[in-house]
């Protein structure tokens, strides 16, 4: 899916959006605006205090005028320390908490997302979303709009104390600022750009990544490995030439803002000079003017960055907020929450697609009674997996009705349908941390003697416990340091553990050894006695004692009854199926 390019403009209403994250910290809030506005004149008094010592106490020889002076300019400087340190505090303070509670909001928002999501969706840039972006937009309240109040403030405070001291002298200041505020304008306007640029690549940089590490085994395999890098250094040369173009204007500006504070150094020296002399501006205010024109151009020339950081938090607040507007949800509108399903499952009519266009289910109609098994087979691509998602809701039907104990499963609570099933899946996915958190999913209301007792149950236990720390075993990302068969064993306790009414195996025994599916297929006898069970399997050899087997072919319900049956069919689907894998078995043999 093809990231669109964000616009840059400044936005109210999205301005205002983003404040709004400050509203439980209000008052923290208004802390730092008040500490803004109160630092502008106290930073502006130290030149002025100087240039009072110069005028009235240094050039009249007040030496107790002057001490007392000094004192008073220590105390100044004093208090500017602390109200900045303050204002520093705060205002990241007030960033770090917003986008603390903002990070929370937007993983709690994307794990409810629908899995059609994630299918359209490089992972790469959910990640960028959830960290980069959002950390960006701390810089909104550290070094955006908070700063840059204190900036225009602390302009307009240098600006009336230089009218005070000398309207000549400010005039002479005064004369370079057009031609500081044009360079302004035109840095901002080329940096914005280029930051959008670099924002950009940052995302596309993470979704390639993100994909190629974890695919790093096909890369390998298949000796892939200079095709991806010659992709990553494009990447990574687009991503460095977006730098550089940002860097390249920051050389270029910071020594024209140089030249023209001193092309107005300058002229205050060679005008004040003359002023000084005629007797029309005093001595303190000639030497205090340069530390005034620092004052000015400073902020003047920071206003421009601090603009384009704030533009560039209100991008990436736009692309957060475009992730927590979404609605991609499967719509819980269900509240039934019974103890427990008696577990019968029954499909009407049902038609599906994933991508609108094609149907991968179309018209299919089963009927599972409670604690039967029901085994599908089919070829791949023939719609098996997407019963399994659509009976646990992680898709929407577009057409027909599936019933849960005789009552539309819509009916019932998302959280709680999903709760009363469990699923094993053939790709298993662990996560990193212990067995005990892998196979409890870190529920604090499973025991470890229940886990225990379900790994005892499925067999498991044995190789846990051979295991260093055993239960407490460090599994490695994705169960990077276990075997296929073990982590097969583990999902396996897991779904046990979690005691469903409703048990789904999707081809959960066809990665693993042979002696390892002995193990699980006795486990699956044990499981399936006791509760409504759905098996997809590729070895038929597998599913023999189900009570039912149902057929599917593109999306269709092509045959429907038990093993005996559907092999007394020479003609049918399944016999061919049998027949084939028996042959395959032979000549394996």
């Amino acid at each position: 899916m093809k990231e669109s390019k964000t616009k840059v403009k400044f936005d109210l209403k999205l301005l205002g959006r983003i404040f709004a994250l400050a509203r439980p910290y209000k008052t923290l809030f208004m802390a730092t605006i008040v500490l803004a506005v109160i630092l502008a004149p106290v930073s502006m008094m130290r030149p002025y205090i100087v240039s009072l010592m110069i005028d009235d106490y240094i050039l009249v020889e007040d030496l107790p005028g002057l001490y007392m002076m000094a004192f008073v300019f220590m105390g100044v400087v004093a208090l500017g320390v602390v109200l900045r340190y303050m204002l520093i505090y705060f205002s990241s303070l007030l960033g770090q908490n917003v986008i603390r509670d903002l990070r929370q909001n937007v993983f709690n928002h994307i794990i409810g997302l629908r899995l059609k999501y994630f299918d359209q969706t490089p992972i790469g840039r959910v990640t960028t979303r959830t960290i980069n972006d959002v950390e960006t937009i701390n810089t909104v309240f550290t070094q955006g709009i908070i700063t840059m109040i204190a900036d225009l403030f602390g302009i307009f405070a240098v600006i009336g104390i230089m009218l005070f001291t000398s309207w000549r002298l400010t005039f002479l200041v005064l004369l370079t600022l057009p031609i500081l505020l044009l360079a302004t304008y035109i840095f901002k306007e080329k940096v914005k750009v280029a930051f959008v640029k670099v924002r950009n690549k940052v995302s596309d940089m993470n979704a390639f990544l993100q994909e190629r590490i974890t695919g790093m085994h096909i890369i390998q395999i298949f000796n892939a490995e200079r095709q991806e890098m010659e992709k990553f250094k494009k990447i990574n040369r687009d991503y460095t030439k977006a730098n550089l173009d940002a860097i390249n204007y920051y050389a270029i500006f910071f020594p024209v803002v140089e030249i023209i504070n001193y092309l107005a150094l300058a002229i205050l020296v060679y005008f004040g000079a003359k002023y000084v002399i005629q007797d029309m501006v005093s001595l303190g205010a000639l030497l205090a003017f340069p530390w005034y024109i620092n004052l000015l151009f400073r902020p003047v020339r920071m206003l421009a960055d601090k603009f384009n950081t704030l533009q560039m938090g209100m991008v990436a607040a736009e692309r957060v907020f475009v992730e927590i507007d979404r609605t991609e949800m499967i719509r819980n509108i269900g509240t039934r929450k019974p103890e427990r399903f008696d577990g019968s499952v029954e499909f009407k009519n049902v038609f599906f697609s994933y991508d609108g266009v094609k149907d991968v289910l179309r018209d299919v109609s089963f009927e599972l009674r409670a604690n039967e098994t029901l085994a599908i087979v089919g070829r791949t691509g023939s719609g098996k997996s997407t019963i399994i998602n659509i009976l646990a809701r992680f898709y929407d039907l577009e057409r027909g009705v599936v019933l849960v104990d005789g009552l539309d499963f819509k009916l019932y609570d998302l959280d709680y349908l999903r709760k009363r099933m469990a699923v094993v899946l053939q790709d298993v996915f662990l996560f990193q941390g212990t067995v005990y958190e892998n196979i409890t999913l870190r529920d604090p209301n499973i025991s470890l003697s229940s886990v225990i007792e379900a790994s005892k149950t499925i067999g498991a236990d044995r190789f846990i416990q051979d295991m260093s720390g055993a239960y407490d075993h460090m599994i490695t990302e994705r169960g990077g340091n276990l075997s296929m068969g073990q982590r097969q064993l583990i999902s396996f306790v897991r779904a046990l553990v979690f005691d469903p009414d409703i048990l789904i195996l999707d081809e959960a025994t066809s990665s693993i050894d042979s002696e390892t599916e002995e193990v699980i297929q006795h486990a699956i006898e044990k499981l399936i006695a006791k509760r409504t069970s759905i098996i997809i399997a590729h070895r038929l050899s597998t599913i023999r004692n189900a009570d039912n087997i149902m057929v599917m072919d593109n999306g269709k319900v092509q045959e429907y009854g038990n093993h005996d049956d559907l092999i007394m069919d020479e003609a049918g689907r399944y016999r061919a199926l049998y027949d084939m894998q028996f042959a395959e078995e032979i000549v394996m043999d």
